[in-house]
């Protein structure tokens, strides 16, 4: 099974190029962030005439998160348990069928700047109310991937130039200890532990020309619960679709998994 997580900053706008890159990446579920419209608003029958179901939960103009799938979805979880005061469209959960069912989620964690302020401790908080629901999901006993835009840079070895992004809400060491947190209950992240390079990214900025420099980022992760990691074989960057025609400034990650 191949699972991706991509951020596609707003799907109406670059819907042909997500359709393209749909096509070439050929996965079982796809993991979508930062849709940009309303649930009634995503373009359900374009991405269905490729084969995928699709759930989504969406807002006006900003956020939103949807699930695609090859296969059956079921149980559908919107918005991030225990956290159901927060009114923005960033958790979807569900559980994704086959001969071995994944729980999947799609996360489009908060970016938190400016840094410091109350966006950051929103953030924050977030991302405390995404631990409890991730140590929950681990007495489950049963695969699970955590995937999607984190906005956390995990090391200065994750960004083109660490003195450029010292006072961003991504690199701080709140940030980064509060993706440790979640880690730390028994989850992997794909990245590391099946590539591990450093100075790979999954986000360039649109100025400055930072895709042509490769000045970028790597923010995007996917991570694994015990029984995930053993089924794990392979991980992906899909860095070519930031260079197609009116790209999103994140690109695919992709994670391989055999069936047990």
């Amino acid at each position: 099974m191949k699972i991706a997580s991509w951020n596609v900053n707003s799907i109406k706008a670059r819907l042909e190029t997500v359709m393209e890159v749909l096509k070439s990446i050929d996965c079982d579920v796809i993991c979508l962030q930062e849709i940009k419209c309303e649930t009634d608003g995503f373009p359900y029958l374009e991405i269905e005439d490729l084969g995928y179901s699709v759930e989504a939960l969406g807002q006006k103009s900003y956020n939103g998160v949807a699930i695609l799938s090859r296969l059956p979805i079921e149980d559908v979880q919107r918005g991030l348990p225990g956290n159901e005061d927060d009114e923005q469209a960033r958790y979807i959960e569900a559980t994704i069928g086959g001969d071995t069912p994944f729980r999947v989620a799609s996360i489009y964690l908060p970016n938190g700047n400016p840094f410091p302020g109350e966006k950051f401790e929103y953030k924050l908080n977030w991302m405390t109310h995404l631990r409890a629901r991730a140590k929950e999901l681990l007495a489950w006993e049963m695969p699970v991937v955590l995937a999607g835009d984190y906005n956390v840079i995990p090391t200065d070895d994750d960004c083109w130039d660490p003195a450029v992004w010292a006072d961003d809400a991504l690199a701080q060491p709140e940030s980064r200890a509060a993706l440790r947190a979640i880690q730390n209950l028994g989850y992997t992240e794909a990245y590391d532990c099946l590539d591990g390079r450093s100075h790979q990214y999954t986000f360039w900025d649109y100025q400055k020309g930072a895709w042509q420099k490769d000045h970028g980022i790597r923010i995007d992760h996917l991570l694994l619960s015990p029984e995930t990691a053993d089924l794990a074989s392979s991980v992906e960057i899909y860095k070519s679709a930031r260079g197609l025609t009116k790209p999103s400034d994140h690109v695919p990650i992709i994670g391989t998994f055999e069936e047990g």
